[in-house]
Protein backbone atom coordinates (compact mmCIF):
# COMPACT_ATOMS: atom_id res chain seq x y z
CA UNK A 1 0.00 0.00 0.00
CA UNK A 2 1.54 3.31 -0.80
CA UNK A 3 0.95 6.20 1.67
CA UNK A 4 1.39 10.18 0.66
CA UNK A 5 1.93 12.71 3.82
CA UNK A 6 1.97 16.32 2.77
CA UNK A 7 4.27 18.16 4.82
CA UNK A 8 3.32 22.03 5.36
CA UNK A 9 5.46 24.67 4.05
CA UNK A 10 7.17 22.10 1.58
CA UNK A 11 6.25 21.55 -2.03
CA UNK A 12 7.58 17.66 -1.86
CA UNK A 13 5.44 15.33 -0.49
CA UNK A 14 6.88 12.00 1.57
CA UNK A 15 5.82 8.48 0.19
CA UNK A 16 6.05 5.05 1.76
CA UNK A 17 5.02 1.68 0.53
CA UNK A 18 3.90 -0.45 3.15
CA UNK A 19 3.46 -3.99 3.32
CA UNK A 20 0.63 -5.21 0.95
CA UNK A 21 -0.58 -6.90 4.00
CA UNK A 22 -1.16 -3.82 6.26
CA UNK A 23 -4.80 -3.63 7.72
CA UNK A 24 -6.27 -0.27 6.07
CA UNK A 25 -8.30 -0.01 8.81
CA UNK A 26 -5.93 -0.18 11.75
CA UNK A 27 -3.90 2.32 10.01
CA UNK A 28 -6.95 5.27 9.45
CA UNK A 29 -7.26 4.80 12.72
CA UNK A 30 -3.62 5.13 13.75
CA UNK A 31 -3.93 8.13 11.72
CA UNK A 32 -7.26 9.69 13.16
CA UNK A 33 -5.27 9.50 16.92
CA UNK A 34 -2.49 11.20 15.60
CA UNK A 35 -4.08 13.92 13.88
CA UNK A 36 -6.19 14.49 16.89
CA UNK A 37 -3.20 16.24 18.70
CA UNK A 38 -0.49 18.53 18.04
CA UNK A 39 2.23 16.89 19.40
CA UNK A 40 2.34 13.76 18.62
CA UNK A 41 4.34 11.43 15.62
CA UNK A 42 2.91 9.27 13.00
CA UNK A 43 5.55 6.48 12.56
CA UNK A 44 4.99 4.28 9.73
CA UNK A 45 7.76 1.48 8.88
CA UNK A 46 8.14 0.61 5.24
CA UNK A 47 8.28 -2.69 3.02
CA UNK A 48 12.34 -2.14 3.82
CA UNK A 49 11.85 -1.77 7.50
CA UNK A 50 12.71 1.34 7.92
CA UNK A 51 11.21 3.58 10.18
CA UNK A 52 9.48 7.39 8.97
CA UNK A 53 8.22 9.59 11.79
CA UNK A 54 6.11 12.77 10.96
CA UNK A 55 5.05 15.48 13.50
CA UNK A 56 1.43 15.83 13.47
CA UNK A 57 1.68 19.28 13.67
CA UNK A 58 3.32 19.47 10.03
CA UNK A 59 1.01 17.10 8.30
CA UNK A 60 -1.08 18.82 5.54
CA UNK A 61 -2.83 15.48 3.78
CA UNK A 62 -2.49 11.91 4.15
CA UNK A 63 -3.50 10.03 1.39
CA UNK A 64 -3.98 6.16 1.10
CA UNK A 65 -3.36 4.22 -2.03
CA UNK A 66 -4.85 0.96 -3.29
CA UNK A 67 -2.71 -2.18 -2.13
CA UNK A 68 -2.83 -3.32 -5.65
CA UNK A 69 -1.48 -0.29 -7.84
CA UNK A 70 0.83 -0.71 -10.04
CA UNK A 71 3.25 1.57 -10.41
CA UNK A 72 3.54 3.59 -14.00
CA UNK A 73 6.82 4.54 -15.15
CA UNK A 74 8.72 6.26 -18.33
CA UNK A 75 5.85 7.85 -20.98
CA UNK A 76 3.06 5.18 -20.05
CA UNK A 77 -0.53 6.74 -19.90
Amino acid sequence: MDVRIGVTYSVREIEVQLDDATDRAALRSQIDEVLASKDKVLWLTDKKGREVGVPSGKIAFVELGATTDERAFGFSA
